[in-house]
């Protein structure tokens, strides 16, 4: 009995508030999963769209993303992080619903643009009201549990969106859209009955503008070493499957493996990743470690460009285990420092400089980094690798920097 509540406790998150912060990630995922199976396939099919265009759409999106994280960071700060999380999370189901609809270009842009707002909000929420609502003790080892439970979801909702594609019709095209609608609408209600958390206080007098943030120079700093660490996630998702299928010998199936691994091993690890991650020291131990993890995994994957057969498959395997313990201590390290460096008034605003900073990596990563490694024939994962050792060499003086560098002065919390 005592074993089987110890094997509970590694699976399930605290009862109360935490349990139930997990369930509603799931929920999030399950449809965002189930609308980025078939996105692609939707756009094509269903709205008619041209490839050219369906392009233009997503780089809109990723625009709104980069401009809008820190405004609509600051808005979550201002009402509330549960009003955000739900507010968001209910208009991007409303989009959802609404895409059958945008027959042509420019409503598909429209919706686009009102979804990418209404995530970017919503997930600024998230951080905001989990970071104000659990225990400053508990609350790195609960967004672990929130992002664990969040690839759960996502991969129940990349199944249903399988189920639905494979349908092969247009309601099954259909069924893609309405699922993650009622999934995101009944997220943001749901979330809408938590139990309620005031704003953090702000000084009084003149708003600071959302953009004044970047004058915290240490931060800033920081957010660009996490940004750089956070394009392992390009190397794994598009760079290392491009590479696999036309540098080695690997059967394209085995591709299905390599997700799937990266998918239960950031489930079962995530939480336990997080130990050491409540102080200073421990966010400068684990971010090297994800330094040094994505660097060694760079010569790793190079080395698959000139083995064959089972030899290339094991390579493969244990780059997808560096890459993933990257993403597992990288995300680990940079929730302690989102959620305990800012002042609590300001948490959704520095969430939404972090989001910029990767918004900016993640435009300019995909491009670069196929460059490199596919144009040059594989040195490219050599200076890759330089990058991130790098990061592994500049986190302690910048989170030395962050450390010493006093913030804006908390007041005492208003009474409702």
């Amino acid at each position: 009995m005592i074993d089987t509540a110890r094997a509970l406790g590694k699976i399930l998150p605290p009862p109360g508030l935490p349990r139930a912060l997990a369930a509603q990630n799931a929920l999030w995922g399950v449809g965002t999963g189930t609308f980025l199976a078939g996105s692609v396939v939707f756009y094509s099919l269903y709205v008619g769209l041209t490839p050219v265009q369906i392009g233009v759409g997503l780089s809109a999106a990723g625009f709104v993303a980069l401009v809008g994280s820190m405004p609509l960071g600051h808005l979550a700060d201002r009402i509330g992080g549960r009003q955000a999380w739900a507010i968001g999370a209910v208009v991007r189901g409303v989009a959802f619903a609404v895409y059958p609809l945008a027959h042509g270009f420019w409503p598909f842009l429209l919706l686009m643009c009102v979804q990418t707002t209404a995530e970017t909000l919503s997930t600024s929420g998230r951080v905001v009201y989990t970071a104000a609502a659990v225990p400053a003790e508990s609350r790195v080892r609960v967004m672990a549990f929130n992002r664990a439970y969040l690839n759960v979801g996502w991969s129940v909702g990349a199944g249903l969106g399988a189920g639905a594609l494979a349908l092969d019709s247009r309601p099954g095209l259909l069924l893609l859209v309405f699922i993650a609608a009622a999934a995101s609408a009944l997220n943001g209600l749901s979330v809408a009955r938590m139990p309620r958390v005031a704003p953090a206080a702000v000084p009084d007098g003149p708003r600071p503008s959302p953009w004044g943030v970047l004058r915290d120079l240490p931060y800033t700093a920081g957010s660009a070493v996490f940004g750089v660490l956070w394009l392992h996630a390009i190397l794994w998702n598009d760079v290392l499957q491009l590479w696999v299928i036309t540098r080695t010998d690997v059967p394209k199936p085995v591709l299905g493996g390599l997700v799937a691994l990266n998918t239960v091993l950031a489930v079962v690890f995530q939480v336990r990743a997080t130990r050491g991650a409540d102080t200073m020291p421990g966010v400068v131990r684990l971010t090297r470690a994800a330094a040094l993890s994505a660097a060694v995994a760079c010569p790793v994957a190079a080395a698959t460009g000139m083995t064959h057969g089972w030899l290339t498959v094991a390579l493969l395997l244990v780059a997808v285990i560096l890459f993933t313990g990257t993403e597992l201590w990288v995300s680990a390290a940079q929730w302690f420092v989102q959620v305990e460096v800012p002042p609590a008034a300001q948490r959704g605003l520095y969430v939404g400089l972090d989001k910029s900073v990767q918004g900016v990596t993640r435009l300019a990563g995909p491009a670069g980094l196929t460059f490199l490694v596919i144009q040059s024939g594989g040195w490219g994962w050599w200076v890759i690798a330089g990058i991130f050792a790098g990061c592994a060499v500049a986190v302690r003086p910048v989170m030395a920097w962050i450390e010493r560098t006093p913030r804006t002065a908390e007041l005492p919390a208003r009474s409702p």
